[in-house]
Formats: structure tokens, sequence, C-alpha cells
């Protein structure tokens, strides 16, 4: 059933409804106000009459006719356009307007009643005890009952007809009025009714009707079309990801693993290999072992950064963290020398996760590239405030980066000729510098000597960037703020 249609017929079962009790309680307060002035009307004539109804009990109790006569005809003449009937020990006496002598009166009545003749007429009775020093008995005064009169019962039938007419009439009119109402909304079904997110680019673009309803419907659907188009994109780029991440790994992992398999061909088939030659292939395949492993936890690292959602960030504690990446690589490195210089209380809005993965590999890019000639690693981990940035540092002191090498040692498997890494360490932290709207470079170390990687992230929040899939690509999108390295 249409919207017009459901109000129409809400619309026209109700009115009558209304219409009913309306006029029901119109019909009972007239009819309350016509008894109250019934009511005042017969306890006057009630105070007026029981003298001369007291003094008739007397006379009819002295038997005394002619005095009885007179003061009946006189009770009469005081009762005036209301009935009168008076019972007595020896007699009743009535007279006037009053129903029949078999209607049955009530024995106890504090006030006035309605009774019922035998014809369907009804009247208002009023009963008053008559006490007096030699005879007692009863008064009752009747007056025809007005509420009950054939006007009220014309209006009844007026408001019963009335209701009748109504259901119809206010039906169709909230239909018309429920079908003008809705034409906006007919017209924003008819233009969702074509959109096929799947098919097409088009969106809708409904402009301000001046029904709110209709107007919060369609901002909804824009919403709604608008979380479907973030939704598509981000299984898109999980796509790309996936499929990045097979052929990066394919591509990565067909090295060692024919290596691998090359040594095991070996050992297979010299049983009696000499045990130098042999502890040889052993040592390279626990060494292509571990690379493989770096690489794939790498490739998974690389992985949860593409994936990485807006929720994910929240406010973080840049030296707390870095505190706790040099206590872990002060653990892994124990001959190293590792120092930290940080003002307490910088904050970023970043991934937890991120940031920690961002300066656990500057340090082990360090440990691993930044010794001296003799094979001391001494690093300095350095995190201030500039502006409204936090610059984080990580200087060594080993041989440094060359200046024709700062443009791509962050680009993806870029490795040194002595490096046994995977080549994706230092493109994790380009990773999470961009995806925290920051940058990283590498310069000079202090004095000239080593190298200093230096990475700055912004304090305050913001969206996260358009392309973060750093395993499809490689890291175009940030070498204009960064410079590029990998030995980790």
């Amino acid at each position: 059933m249409r919207l017009s249609a459901r109000i129409g017929l809400a619309v026209g079962c109700t009115v009558p409804l209304l219409v009913l009790a309306c006029g029901w309680l119109l019909l009972h307060l007239v009819a309350r106000d016509l008894h109250r002035e019934e009511d005042d009307h017969l306890r006057q004539r009630a105070a007026a009459v029981v003298p001369d109804a007291r003094a008739l009990l007397r006379a009819s109790a002295a038997d005394r006719p002619r005095a009885a006569d007179t003061r009946e005809r006189r009770l009469y003449s005081a009762a005036l356009d209301v009935g009168i009937r008076v019972a007595g020990p020896a007699a009743t006496f009535s007279g006037g307007p009053q129903p029949a002598p078999s209607v049955p009166l009530p024995d106890r009545a504090a006030g006035p009643v309605t009774v019922r003749d035998d014809d369907g007429s009804s009247w208002r009775a009023l009963r008053v005890p008559v006490r007096g020093t030699r005879v007692s008995g009863t008064l009752w005064v009747f007056s025809p009952d007005t509420a009950d009169q054939a006007q009220v019962k014309l209006v009844r039938r007026r408001v019963l007809m009335t209701a009748l007419l109504a259901a119809p009439l206010s039906g169709l009119l909230a239909w018309g009025l429920a079908t003008g109402a809705s034409a906006p909304l007919r017209r924003l079904t008819r233009r969702t009714a074509g959109l096929d997110p799947r098919t097409s680019t088009a969106r809708l673009h409904q402009e301000p009707t001046g029904v709110t309803e209709v107007d919060e419907l369609a901002t909804t659907l824009q919403t709604v079309l608008a979380r479907y188009d973030e939704q598509a994109a981000r299984t898109a780029e999980a796509l790309d990801t996936a499929r990045s991440f097979s052929a990066a790994a394919s591509h990565e992992l067909r090295t060692p693993l024919m290596s691998m398999g090359t040594n095991l061909d070996i050992l297979a088939a010299h049983p009696d290999l000499p045990e130098p030659d042999r502890t040889e292939v052993l040592a390279d395949l626990r060494r292509e072992h571990g690379r493989l492993l770096g690489l794939l936890v790498m490739l998974r690292e690389l992985g949860r950064g593409d994936l990485v959602e807006a929720e994910a960030f929240q406010a973080l504690d840049v030296t707390e963290a870095a505190d706790a990446a040099v206590a872990e690589a002060r653990r892994r490195a124990p001959d190293a020398r590792i120092t930290l210089d940080a003002a307490p209380g910088l904050g970023v809005h970043g991934w937890e996760p991120g940031l920690r993965l961002l300066l656990d590999n500057l340090l082990a890019n360090a440990l691993a590239h930044g010794r001296d000639p003799q094979g001391r690693a001494t690093v300095t981990v350095g995190v201030r405030p500039a502006g409204d940035q936090v610059v984080i540092t990580v200087d060594d002191r080993g041989p440094g980066v060359p200046a024709e090498a700062r443009g791509r040692i962050f680009e993806r498997f870029q490795r040194g000729p002595d490096s046994s890494g995977s080549g994706l360490g230092l493109t994790l932290v380009a990773q999470q510098a961009a995806l925290h709207r920051g940058s990283v470079t590498v310069t000079d170390g202090p004095g000239g000597v080593g190298a200093r990687f230096e990475v700055r992230l912004p304090q305050a929040g913001g969206a996260l960037p358009d392309r973060r899939n750093w395993l499809i690509g490689t890291a175009g999108t940030n070498r204009s703020q960064s410079s590029h390295k990998d030995g980790s």
C-alpha cells in the first residue's frame, strides 16, 4: 500500500472517531448542565411545598376531609410546573406531570435521580422526607427530563451523521494532501532507481525540496553511496596489495629458494661431503633461511601499512616510543652503545605499531651499517620539537651514505653489495613516515662522520595519504620528501 493511501486510510478512520468522541463529550456536558438546572429547580419547588405537604399529612391523619382537600389544592398551586406526590401513612396524594404510579421509585435517594416511564419517557425525581410532630411521610417532586428531549436526540443523530460523512471526506482529503506531499519522495525514488554503483559512476545529486524528511533521506542515500565507494576503493586497494604481495614475494623468494635447492641437491648427491664443505653449505642454507624469514616479515609489515585505517590512529608519546625502541635495540645488540636524547611529552597523532616499526628499522639499519672501522656501533637517537613538528634523528658513526645513493635507498629491494637484508627495512621507514604525513631524509652525520636519518612528523592529525600502496610501486609519492636506502 502506498504511503498516501496509508495516510488517507488512517485519517479516514481517525477523524470519525474524533468526531464521535467530541460529540459524546459535548452531549455529556450539555446533559449534565441541563440536569443541574432541573435539579436546582426541583429543590426550589420542594422547599416551597414542604410546609403544605406537612399540613396535608396532618389533615389526612386527623381525618378532616374538607381541610385535606383545601391543603391538597394549596399544595398543587404552590408546585406550579412540577409534579407532586405525597405518600403518608393513611393515603397518597399526587398531582401534576409525573410518571405512572406503577413506575418503581428508589426507596432511598440522596439527590435527584432519573426514572423512566413505561412509555419510554424520562423524568427527574427528587425525594424529600416530610417530618412532623404527629405524622411523617415522603414528598416526591417530578419534572420531565429535558436532557432526554427530542432536541438532544436530534443533536445525537447529527453527530453520528457527521461522523459517517467525515470518514470518506477526510480520507480523500488526506490522500490528496499526502499524494502532493510525497511527490518529492517519488522523484527521489525515480532518481535512485537508475543508480547502479557496480556499473556506473553516476551518483545522486539532490536539490533541497523543503521537505525535511525527503532531504534527510537524500542525504542518507548520498552518505550510503559514498561509503559504498569508499569500501569499494578499499577492497580494490586490498586486492592490489594482495596481488603485489604475491608478485613481490614470488620475485624475491625465487633466488634464495633456488640457492637453497642447489645446496640441498649438493647434500643429497654427496652424502660423504667433507666436513668443511658440509659446514659451508649448511651455513649458506641457514643464511638463506634467515633471509627468507626476514623478507616475509618485511612484506607482511608493508601490507599492514598499506591497509591501516584512520580509526587506528590516536595520540602517541614519541618519547615513550623512542625509549622502548632503544631498550629493545640494547637488548638485541648488547655490544653497541646506544644513547637517547629526547625531550619529554612530545606527542603526535599516529599509529603505534607503525611508529615503533619506523624506530626499530632505523635502529636496525644503524646497527647493521653504522659501525666504525673497528666494528663498534655508536648510535644516538634524538627526539626534539621543531615548531608544529616532532623531529626524530638517528646518527651512526659508520661509512655514511654516498650522495648519489641517497635518492634510491628507500626504494623496495635496494640492498648494498654486502647486505644480507631483505631490502625493505628503509622502505618501511619511508612508508610509515608518509603514512604519518611526515618525511624522512638522510644526510651526513654530525661532524661529517657517519649518517643521519631524520624523520619529521606533524603533531596535529589529518587525513591519510591518497596513495599508500608501497607494495605496488616504488616510493615515488614520497621521493620529493625522502631520500632512499636499505640495508636491513
